[in-house]
């Protein structure tokens, strides 16, 4: 990773949701996305909800299909333009390159707290002792209790199963990280924990674009914020 390198970069990118059960309606949600993140920064996507954040999100990490447009990532191999890479060529990215902090916490059922984040972990290279030091580091730097660590999340609370979400994100330690309201469930000093591993990402050189209702974190972590409302379908209408 490197300081200000560009490592995303999306142009005209249009969304529209199609309705299917209300006979094919139409939704517009964004058009004429145009922004760029460098690596050692985080962009936070700023507007009211439902302004499309978290569909960028999305299309940046491959889960949405852009309808028009470009989004190139800066891989391993150099630009792949995800909106309209294969499957596979997706999936390369996300496991070399793109890391995503969700909303919720998608794990498989029955496995230990601690081995979900040790598994995000050796996704990068680590052998097996030293993934689960590093699931264990950054468990203890969110809060989570020792006596929930080999538990299954699912039994966890709210901000409990979020942290653990936090940490498998962070374990990664790719290139690039989205963040979609990483600490919207989250007490003060679990926010400023989240706030010091985001620092630390970006000094390491990582491209960080997130999403934070909480205007505090955002301020502290914010180094360029883009409002979202200029990319309405109505807003590039006039």
């Amino acid at each position: 990773m490197s300081l200000d390198r560009e490592m995303i970069r999306l142009d005209a990118v249009t969304k529209t949701f199609v309705m299917h059960l209300r006979g094919g309606a139409r939704l517009p949600v964004v058009n004429n996305v145009a922004f760029a993140v460098r690596g050692g920064e985080c962009v936070v996507l700023g507007g009211p909800s439902g302004t499309g954040k978290s569909s960028i999100l999305k299309m940046i990490y491959g889960n949405y299909r852009a309808d028009g447009g470009r989004i190139d990532i800066n891989g391993p191999t150099g630009w792949v333009d995800i909106a309209r890479a294969v499957p596979r060529a997706v999936l390369t990215l996300r496991q070399s390159t793109i890391g995503y902090v969700s909303q919720f916490l998608r794990v498989i059922p029955r496995i230990g707290a601690l081995d979900i984040v040790a598994s995000s972990a050796r996704e990068i290279g680590l052998d097996e002792p030293a993934a689960r030091a590093k699931a264990a580091s950054l468990l203890e730097r969110l809060n989570v209790p020792e006596r929930l660590w080999h538990l299954p999340p699912a039994t966890f609370s709210g901000g409990e199963q979020q942290r653990i979400n936090i940490a498998r994100g962070f374990a990664a330690e790719r290139p690039i990280l989205l963040l979609d309201e990483p600490t919207a469930s989250l007490d003060g000093a679990n926010r400023a924990a989240v706030v010091e591993l985001i620092e630390a990402r970006k000094r390491a050189g990582a491209a960080l674009l997130g999403i934070f209702h909480d205007e505090d974190v955002r301020d502290r972590v914010a180094d360029r914020v883009i409002d979202v409302t200029k990319f309405a379908p109505e807003a590039s209408a006039r």
